[in-house]
């Protein structure tokens, strides 16, 4: 079984098997509010009759629903250079797992969904659908990509995504950020919700003495003594960055999780979503 085929299988079988109870799906979307009963008329929809107030009244009554309006789910993939990197199975891979995850629960939940892929461009989009379809093509892509030496532009997806979606959305934004973004117009039209994959070893490496790293985004390497002095100034410095990627999401009232190569993404989604 390939890579790609192993993902789909065990996000679907999350979705559709794991997911169950009271909270179906991640997302709140489709479904139907009962506003009134009133008498059957020529046309409607037999479904619909009430047979309990039929037989009491003893002629044909039907429910009278309101369809709630569907999300406008959109994924939002970012492969930068970066994302080629982990410990125990590449950052790319876990954003393949969590595309599949959240579409499958997209399209389990009926509401339409679309998706793009970043670097410092649009590599790729796909149209508002509700076919299962939808779901593996993305992954494919994902998995498929040739992120190294790719750079990223977060005006560009923000200036993309506010001219493209003109209805408002649900914007699911996967990536590691160790740039911090600026979507405080995205979010006052849109909800936002940021996903931040990372690697436990890229925010606290080990000692490696004298070494050679190549930067995934440029290309260039990097030679140095990294000791125990360097990489705590390294750690401290991440740390620094993400208090202030988090001050940035909540100050935008953008919603965010972190999720590392080796958590089970379906357990930190679901409690990202819980009570949304």
């Amino acid at each position: 079984m390939s890579k790609l085929q192993k993902i789909l299988v065990r996000a679907r079988r999350q979705v559709f098997s794991e997911m169950v109870g009271n909270n179906p799906s991640i997302f709140v979307g489709e479904g139907y509010d009962f506003i009134e009963l009133r008498e059957y008329m020529a046309g409607d929809d037999i479904r619909h009759i009430d047979w309990n107030i039929t037989a009491k009244m003893q002629r044909p009554f039907i429910k009278i629903f309101r369809e709630e309006r569907e999300l406008n789910v959109v994924l939002v993939s970012i492969l930068n250079g970066s994302v080629h990197f982990g410990s125990k199975k590449f950052k790319q891979e876990s954003i393949a797992e969590i595309s599949a995850l959240l579409g499958y629960s997209a399209v389990k939940n009926g509401d339409l969904l679309s998706s793009y892929i970043f670097t410092d461009k649009l590599i790729s989009h796909s149209k508002p659908s509700k076919k299962v379809h939808q779901v593996r093509k993305l992954t494919s892509e994902i998995l498929e990509f040739d992120a190294l030496n790719q750079k990223v532009d977060f005006k560009v997806i923000a200036d993309t995504l506010y001219k493209r979606l003109k209805r408002k959305s649900l914007i699911l934004i996967i990536g590691d950020f160790f740039e911090i973004p600026n979507f405080a117009l995205l979010a006052k039209k849109h909800e936002v919700v940021c996903i931040v994959v990372r690697d436990r070893l890229e925010e606290n490496p080990p000692q490696m003495g004298f070494a050679s790293l190549v930067d995934p985004e440029s290309g260039v390497v990097l030679e140095g003594d990294f000791n125990a002095k360097s990489v705590d100034a390294y750690s401290k410095k991440v740390y620094t960055h993400d208090h202030k990627l988090y001050e940035v999401f909540r100050k935008h009232q953008i919603r965010f999780t972190k999720i590392y190569t080796e958590d089970r993404a379906s357990v930190n989604l679901r409690r990202l979503f819980e009570g949304r």
